[in-house]
């Protein structure tokens, strides 16, 4: 009877742990992206720390500090130049709303395909959007704040972690029983190593694409060309989805000029898509973190279904761990081992 009391006792534990996991779900995620970024981020304050001037090398603190500024920095820069233009043609855009809709359907009755459609609903549809716009601002702003509310949340957390999750670290780890610790503490640096070794090949395919398109949107007249173009690179953190968003974005500014762009911008994302999928994708990011590329396709999909963006952002390096976990605890070595160092005879007939 003693016995049946504890495992009930455990199985309803055990369901009150998922029950409250469920009920903070969005915290837990926030919490998770951001042991996440802090453990990509650490090889990077660390190889800060050992710059030396003279006998002085800047502390952790310092270094975390610096590379908030810097980013910080970079940001203001881009509100600064890439924000007003875009910002004057939106108001623009919104005070001519009413007029410029049934121009644009009369645009569009010029298409042979939609020469014969009905087209009066999304006059309708222009109208209502213009009326209440005030609503749609609100709404927007509203869930811009609770995002934004997040993502600082997320920032100082990753703070903490980067100065102070060594030691939250031990506290776990000495919860482990020793006859295991090691082992995994072995484990669990060896993927922190690979995970650290995924941001620098993400950077790479990120400034890649920027500079990449920023000569194709200047060459075709695009414009805000410096704007978008940084936004193609920052999207590519979130391979295949976020180059998906950033070229829809794209071909939206493109199409308040004219179609001939549009085309060009697809037919570039398209050349482009293939060369990154096929050279710069195996020789950068599967070198970095020895992932094929049938995984970071499942990784991708999965951690967006799971948690939207923040998953798709974090699935590679989510990837790495439990590769890295399944290839330590799983995958009997001697017997691959045994078999790599066979050698396979072919047999002409």
């Amino acid at each position: 009877m003693s016995e049946a009391r504890k495992n009930i006792l455990f199985a309803f534990a055990i369901l009150l742990l998922l029950l409250g996991a469920w009920v903070a779900h969005n915290e837990l995620l926030i919490l998770y992206v951001s042991v996440i970024f802090a453990v990509v981020l650490t090889p990077v304050v660390t190889s800060m720390q050992t710059l030396h001037i003279r006998t002085w090398h800047p502390g952790r603190g310092l270094c975390v500090l610096a590379l908030l500024l810097f980013v910080i920095g970079l940001l203001v820069l881009f509100f600064t130049f890439a924000v007003p233009p875009i910002q004057r043609d939106l108001r623009s855009f919104i005070e001519e709303l009413p007029t410029r809709g049934p121009q644009s359907l009369e645009r569009l009755r010029r298409v042979p395909l939609l020469r014969h459609a009905d087209l009066s609903s999304m006059n309708a549809k222009f109208q209502d959007i213009a009326s209440n716009l005030a609503a749609y601002a609100f709404t927007f702003v509203k869930l811009g704040a609770g995002k934004l509310f997040d993502l600082v949340t997320g920032i100082v957390l990753t703070i903490y972690f980067i100065l102070d999750g060594q030691r939250a670290y031990g506290w776990i780890m000495a919860m482990i029983p020793e006859t295991v610790r090691l082992r995994l503490d072995t484990t669990l640096r060896r993927a922190e190593q690979r995970m650290g070794r995924w941001l620098l090949g993400q950077l790479t395919l990120m400034l890649l694409l920027g500079l990449t398109s920023l000569i194709v949107f200047l060459t075709l007249k695009i414009r805000y060309a410096y704007a978008l173009a940084v936004l193609m690179g920052l999207f590519n953190i979130v391979p295949v989805i976020g180059a998906l968003v950033s070229i829809s974005i794209v071909a939206v500014v493109a199409a308040l000029d004219s179609w001939g762009r549009v085309i060009g911008v697809l037919a570039f994302m398209a050349i482009y898509g293939q060369i990154e999928n096929a050279f710069l994708t195996p020789r950068i990011m599967q070198k970095s973190v020895d992932l094929p590329g049938l995984a970071v396709i499942v990784s991708l999909l999965l951690g967006s279904a799971l948690a939207g963006i923040p998953g798709a952002v974090v699935a590679v390096p989510t990837a790495v761990l439990v590769a890295v976990l399944v290839d330590e605890y799983l995958v009997k070595h001697d017997a691959r081992t045994a078999a790599t160092r066979v050698p396979v005879k072919i047999t002409s007939r």
